[in-house]
């Protein structure tokens, strides 16, 4: 090779080396996100937090957060409902100071809002649970549901934080195995149990997307052993019954609560078999899919209950208006799921907090706009219904 053609061959090399350092190409690389993820004080929104939590917490953790059951038609019809629900304002109304506070079967709480209970919180936050409820704490001492499928035990969260913790029951069919699952929650100081009595049978079509991201689902150890049944459907709930909540039942020394609750005549069994209170729920729209929203059940099931029983309310939940509108046709109190996932797998305790503190704010807001100084004046007269 002549000494020329070398030198044209690495002056040809050297600019092939550049144009791949080059920003411009780099910017043109799907692969490659120069975008600039805010800080918390950035923040005003909860649904901004799913942006960042989608940013940091990668597809396989994100999509576990966000999926809902089959395909999904529940968990969209969640956020739809509340656009069937308008509010309606009073013209002049004393809104010179607004009060939130509330009691639910003997917790005292600042705000109507509560953490519901979900599960593996360490994959979003090494701190899992714990800095979940250390978050809760902070935001005014917000009581926290601690799911029967924590990341740690019940007694370490418990301990971690002065804040209210209340315990999610998964009942295990051996009498014996969940009643030590009880009794060890309330030794550890949880102020209430609530049970799950729906997600009996899902099944979730959005994971199988991510199947080969890792040998191991979620990191969570082994892989869900298969169903008994020919029908691809977990059958670790299907024993249900009736019976083994009065079987249950007595072991419970503090408030009991049915999660799960769809229909007014679930509600009115719930109250006669033991339970005090009612938790309108479709695990955010993670049980049966093409089943109703929750804000579109709750008025008939709060006029079932006829007042014996306080009705808790999760599923889809974004906004202080959202809240409010919970409030007017009749929950004592709203719980809070996906949004506090964003905030902990975004940033930790402080992302659970500020999670919270925006729910609040824009809740007080909201009575403040429509002339409800206080919760006892919120009431049906507050919204205009249009459901479908």
């Amino acid at each position: 090779m002549k000494q020329s053609e070398k030198v044209n061959r690495r002056r040809l090399l050297a600019g092939l080396g550049a144009a791949a350092a080059s920003p411009l190409l780099a910017q043109e690389d799907p692969y490659r996100d120069h975008s600039r993820v805010p800080g918390i004080d950035e923040l005003s929104k909860t649904l901004d937090f799913e942006e960042v939590f989608h940013t940091k917490a990668g597809r396989e953790v994100y999509n576990y957060t966000a999926y809902g059951s089959e395909g999904e038609f529940t968990l969209h019809r969640n956020r739809q409902s509340f656009g069937w629900v308008e509010l309606v304002p009073r013209g002049i109304a004393d809104i010179s100071s607004i009060d939130t506070a509330t009691e639910v079967l003997g917790t005292k709480m600042a705000f109507p809002i509560m953490l519901s209970p979900t599960s593996g919180h360490a994959a979003l936050d090494p701190d899992g649970e714990i800095a979940t409820h250390k978050g809760a704490t902070a935001a005014a001492n917000t009581p926290y549901i601690v799911s029967g499928a924590s990341s740690l035990p019940f007694a370490k969260i418990a301990s971690a934080a002065e804040g209210p913790v209340w315990y999610q029951l998964y009942a295990v069919e051996a009498l014996d195995d969940s009643r030590a699952l009880v009794e060890t929650a309330q030794t550890a100081g949880c102020k209430a149990i609530v049970m799950t009595v729906d997600q009996q049978s899902s099944y979730y079509e959005r994971p199988l997307h991510d199947r080969n991201l890792s040998p191991s689902p979620r990191g969570r150890g082994r892989p869900a052993a298969r169903p008994s049944n020919p029908y691809r459907i977990s059958d670790r709930r299907l024993w249900y019954s009736w019976k083994f909540v009065e079987q249950i039942r007595p072991f419970i020394k503090v408030p009991f609560l049915a999660k799960g609750i769809l229909t007014p005549e679930d509600a009115k069994l719930a109250t006669e078999h033991g339970f005090d209170g009612v938790y309108v729920s479709n695990h955010g729209g993670r049980s049966l899919d093409y089943a109703p929203s929750t804000l579109e059940v709750l008025p008939e099931i709060v006029d079932a209950v006829g007042g014996r029983a306080p009705v808790l309310i999760d599923s889809g939940f974004r906004t202080g208006s959202d809240i409010l509108k919970a409030l007017a046709l009749g929950a004592k109190a709203v719980c809070i799921g996906r949004a506090a996932r964003w905030g902990l797998g975004s940033f930790g305790a402080p992302g659970v907090q500020r999670v919270l503190e925006i729910l609040q704010n824009e809740l007080v807001l909201a009575m403040a706009q429509t002339g409800r100084p206080s919760l006892k004046a919120i009431d049906r007269t507050l919204v205009k219904t249009h459901f479908r």
